[in-house]
């Protein structure tokens, strides 16, 4: 108890890294001490990377293509980080079950083998822990190409084009060293446009090619998420609506926001939830806002024969949900407040008697999510994910909104 309540005051010190402190703090509130979840987050981080540098490449070949000249690209994204604690999840168990370590220095490519009755009936076979290593790999490559295709989607359809970043090679007669003749580019909007569809066509280009070779179950499952995601899209200007007469002090919007955005009820229920998580404030529309992607996204993995254990998969959606909230909506309430975005945070702006509550009130949404995360982490032993949700929590900035006392 002594030790617990230490990590607890240290994992509080403002100074010591992020990492450590989720590490310390996760171990304060649930007795796990795994230090070499950090050691598997490096891990995880450089191999992903190398699959992002794959998909990377893909992009600047299309991009020399269309413009005729080399170029370095990176997409600024945030939305990997299930498919590496997914990742990190089979590692993790292949390694338990393997007398020597079945993750290798070559990452598996290709494309994965399916057991097309998975999601009703669960893995037909045991994997042994190498090909649960090179299967889980190979669905990574997938996941990650989908999560940025459809992250490139979004960025387009609503005209925001800053993470798309590129540098063109400067002209033949530069005689700079190599590493030094790449220029930022000052394209016009129309160009940055381009740049968006050519880089977002290419991903669609080879994510539509490794479906066609799998059976039409993957396609589908992939399918229903996106659908399921772009219902709720299709709602947003309503929300929009809703926000507009409730800022002007409508009572029937107001009761709608509630109604509606805060206490939704599901039309479509998720198989992952159970009424402990759709009871949750917001469940509904956050489940469907991102949620459901990441649902979708593990039963891909399922579909390739690996057992994700179901509390595994409420941590992983209820961290993104949380990490939505508490990092994104409280980052951008000013801006989301001025343009009449509807999220978690401006909703309670709304219907809270005043800016103090309201903050007390995000808070505790916050933490409804991530502490429910943490608890199924724990129950699915899988320490990497808690410390994640740990580090989400402790990245929070939560002192720029209204009504902090501390502000």
């Amino acid at each position: 108890m002594v030790l617990k309540t230490g990590a607890g005051a240290l994992a509080d010190r403002r100074r010591l890294p992020t990492a450590l402190r989720a590490v310390l703090g996760y171990y304060a509130d649930t007795g796990v001490f795994d230090y070499a979840s950090l050691s598997l987050k490096s891990e995880i981080d450089d191999r992903t990377e190398q699959m992002v540098d794959d998909v990377t490449a893909r992009v600047e070949d299309a991009l020399e293509a269309e413009f005729g000249q080399p170029v370095d690209f990176s997409y600024d994204t945030k939305l990997i980080l299930p498919a590496q604690l997914t990742l990190g999840y089979v590692y993790r168990n292949a390694r338990q079950q393997a007398p020597g370590d079945p993750v290798i220095d070559a990452i598996a490519d290709g494309v994965p083998a399916v057991d097309e009755t998975a999601l009703e009936q669960g893995p037909a076979q045991d994997l042994a822990p190498r090909e649960m290593v090179v299967r889980a790999e190979q669905m990574t490559r997938l996941s990650i190409e989908a999560l940025l295709d459809g992250d490139m989607r979004d960025a387009i359809n609503d005209e925001e084009f800053e993470d798309f970043e590129v540098e063109f090679e400067a002209g033949e007669g530069d005689r700079r060293e190599p590493s030094k003749r790449r220029e930022p580019w000052s394209g016009s909007e129309a160009d940055r446009r381009r740049v968006a569809e050519v880089a977002q066509e290419a991903l669609q280009s080879h994510l539509d090619g490794l479906l066609e070779d799998m059976p039409p179950v993957v396609a589908e499952a992939y399918q229903w998420a996106v659908d399921y995601s772009e219902a709720h899209q299709a709602r947003d200007e309503h929300f929009r609506d809703l926000m507009t007469a409730a800022e002007d002090g409508d009572e029937d919007a107001l009761d709608a926001v509630r109604e509606e955005y805060k206490f939704a009820t599901y039309d479509e229920e998720p198989a992952t939830f159970t009424e402990r998580e759709k009871a949750l404030p917001y469940s509904k529309t956050q489940y469907a806002r991102v949620g459901v992607i990441y649902d979708g996204m593990l039963d891909l993995y399922r579909l390739a024969g690996l057992d994700i254990d179901r509390e595994f998969a409420k941590a992983i959606v209820l961290a993104i949900i949380g990490a939505q909230v508490w990092l994104d909506d409280v980052d951008d309430y000013d801006d989301d407040r001025r343009e009449g975005q509807l999220t978690p945070v401006t909703a309670e702006y709304l219907l809270a008697p005043d800016d103090e509550a309201a903050y007390r009130r995000v808070v505790d949404v916050t933490e409804q999510y991530l502490d429910l995360a943490k608890t199924y982490a724990t129950e699915a032993d899988s320490p990497l994910t808690g410390v994640a949700v740990e580090y989400i929590y402790r990245s929070g900035v939560p002192g720029v909104l209204p009504g902090n006392p501390d502000r």
